[in-house]
């Protein structure tokens, strides 16, 4: 059990917790939450042993395993796979000692490592730790790449990576999912169901959170309050105690009437599809906790964008991608004012490719590309950040685009933004990659575009301004296209899903909820797919020449699976012939001490071969799936 008994904690001068109280049971799932600046990654670095409480008393059982998601950009030249490995310091140890007793040739020293690694169940890690890696999105071809070669999004998720793989009785991550995609977020949802141990997550994807948590902290006024149920449940019931104060009613009753107004306006176009159903209970369900956001210091909306006549973006027959390589293939895509699509699909499956066709970033490789007469794009990318001029405030930025805009008409549309006084002048390069964000959507929204295109817009936002980002899409009047990992933002905003994948651009037919179900059947057929041979038609003698020559071409390695598949099936019996004899109680006593010792050596050994074979079964079986395409 954690408990904190009237903890207060400074950084500098400002104070984020006083008198702080909160007890966290062994097995507890819980999601820290609180607006940007009170303390959430401090209380992380408190409960690590970083920092100390300037007064109080914290208590953490001293034999827990705390693991966590280091924030800094990995560095190394070791591939991703061993970076992963080394997330579990003890497996690591004892690989050193059995390398040394295999040197030393100290068969007694060699058979309690072995012991040891069978105990930390370290002969599977290798696999374990590839299966972690291939859940957040990397492909196997990229497992044995070094980690300074990945962009910093990704080495994120290796940091994210080794945090899972480290053996832990309390498991602390900060903003996992702020550098995953949909499907990535999915997985990591599921495994962390699964954590048997203590968890502490912040986060702003508050279906993640819905979906991981049993327990809310939410850090507010320097205090820990705590909420049992998920975030759905805590916002109802801060809604509940928020709604008895006069001040925030009135502010309730604005908010409720805009979503009644967006209600009304969007039930006539409910039959169009099986995901205007779904988003109006969620809007149902978001007039109701509407008052949890009541002390949200953002507040914009879209003014109304130009009128466009006919389509905006007509994509007609098209193939996408980049240089000479084909991703997509017969596209057709035609946007109005009022389409609303999210756009689903694997990772790499070429969402941003198509949302970079949208813009003219890329040009089509064939087919043809139309824009409409009155096209204002406003487009929001993932690395959006990296373009912001650091040295300028969000002031300048808002004024380059119209330098005849009054400064207090600057201002005040900035204060929606929550960028009030000195920090509408400061320039961004101090900001952090929330206020980035915030500044890029600033800008955006300026500029009344008729049509959204955004990719992931909710990375770096905290939850009051996804809310604030969510309300403000609802009542937007151009098209939209999303690519988003929050579902919260999806199921709210868009009226229509399409799904990529296979090369392909189509409509779904379905949720959020089916397109996950969509997701385990595609992976699954994705691991189990044989190698396929693509002919061309030729002549039936080149046809048969062709098949021959690749038949040679596949037999070495054909004939190397055939014979790891042989050695598989060795290790296999000699492992049920051991597990048998130690399943002889007679073997565990004094006179059978020796014998017990060897064969637990022996069987360590046999479980090392083993894995070892799987793993080279894997890597043939992809060199043969490389040759065969």
């Amino acid at each position: 059990m954690i408990s904190l008994s009237n903890i207060e904690l400074r950084r500098g001068v400002k104070l984020l917790l006083q008198d702080a109280e909160l007890v966290i049971h062994p097995g507890q799932h819980i999601g820290i939450i609180g607006g940007n600046g009170t303390g959430k990654s401090s209380f992380f670095k408190l409960l690590l042993g970083q920092i100390g409480a300037d007064s109080g008393e914290m208590f953490i059982p001293k034999d827990w395993r705390i693991a966590h998601m280091a924030q800094e950009l990995a560095r190394s030249e070791r591939s991703a796979v061993d970076y992963v490995l080394d997330g579990d310091p003890e497996l690591r140890k004892i690989e050193v000692a059995i390398e040394k007793a295999l040197l030393d040739e100290d068969h007694d020293a060699l058979a309690n490592e072995y012991e040891k690694m069978d105990t930390a169940n370290g002969f599977d890690a290798h696999s374990r730790a590839e299966q972690l890696l291939h859940g957040l999105g990397f492909h196997q071809s990229e497992v044995n790449r070094p980690v300074n070669s990945f962009s910093g999004g990704w080495r994120i998720r290796l940091n994210l990576a080794q945090s899972l793989m480290s053996p832990s009785d309390l498991l602390l991550l900060d903003e996992p999912t702020n550098h995953l995609d949909l499907d990535a977020t999915l997985w990591l949802e599921q495994w962390l169901k699964s954590y048997p141990g203590t968890l502490l997550i912040i986060s702003h994807d508050r279906d993640f959170i819905d979906n991981v948590v049993e327990r809310i902290v939410h850090l507010e006024h320097q205090k820990t309050n705590a909420y049992k149920g998920n975030y759905t449940t805590f916002e109802r019931v801060r809604s509940e105690r928020l709604a008895l104060q006069q001040a925030s009613y009135e502010k309730q009753q604005k908010r409720r009437k805009d979503v009644e107004d967006f209600v009304a306006r969007f039930r006539y176009k409910a039959s169009k599809a099986k995901q205007a159903q779904s988003r109006l209970k969620e809007l149902q369900r978001m007039e109701d906790s509407a008052p949890a956001h009541v002390d949200s210091p953002f507040y914009f909306t879209f003014p109304p964008p130009k009128k466009a006549s006919g389509a905006l973006v007509n994509i007609s027959q098209a193939e996408l991608g980049h240089g000479k390589k084909t991703i997509l293939s017969n596209v057709n895509v035609d946007l109005h004012a009022g389409t609303r699509i999210g756009l689903l699909g694997p990772n790499g499956a070429g969402k941003s490719t198509l949302i970079n066709s949208l813009t003219g970033d890329l040009d089509l490789l064939a087919g043809v590309r139309v824009y409409g007469e009155n096209l204002k794009v406003g487009y929001f990318a993932q690395h959006q950040l990296e373009v912001l001029d650091l040295q300028a405030s969000p002031f300048l930025h808002i004024q380059r685009i119209s330098p005849e805009a009054t400064d207090q008409k600057i201002r005040n549309f900035l204060g929606g933004f929550d960028f009030h006084n000195d920090k509408a002048l400061d320039p961004i390069k101090d900001f952090s990659g929330g206020e980035k964000a915030r500044v890029a959507l600033a800008m955006i929204v300026w500029q009344k575009p008729n049509l959204l295109l955004l990719d992931e817009p909710t990375n770096h936002l905290d939850l009051e301004m996804r809310h604030a980002l969510t309300m403000a899409l609802q009542g937007y009047e151009g098209a939209l296209v999303v690519i988003s990992h929050d579902r919260h933002l999806l199921r709210n905003t868009v009226d229509e899903f399409y799904l990529i994948a296979e090369g392909e651009v189509k409509e779904f037919d379905g949720d959020l909820d089916d397109y996950k179900k969509w997701l385990k059947n595609y992976a699954r057929v994705v691991e189990v797919a044989a190698p396929v041979i693509v002919e061309v038609p030729v002549g039936k003698k080149l046809s048969r020449q062709e098949s021959a020559d690749k038949r040679k071409q596949l037999e070495p390695i054909t004939k190397k699976i055939k014979q790891i598949e042989a050695k598989i099936e060795k290790n296999q019996k000699q492992l049920s012939d051991i597990e048998v004899i130690l399943a002889d109680a007679e073997i565990y006593t004094e006179a059978n001490k020796v014998k017990l010792k060897q064969s637990l050596a022996e069987q360590a050994i046999i479980k090392k071969d083993l894995s070892d074979n799987e793993e080279q079964w894997l890597e043939y079986q992809d060199e043969l799936e490389v040759l065969s395409n």
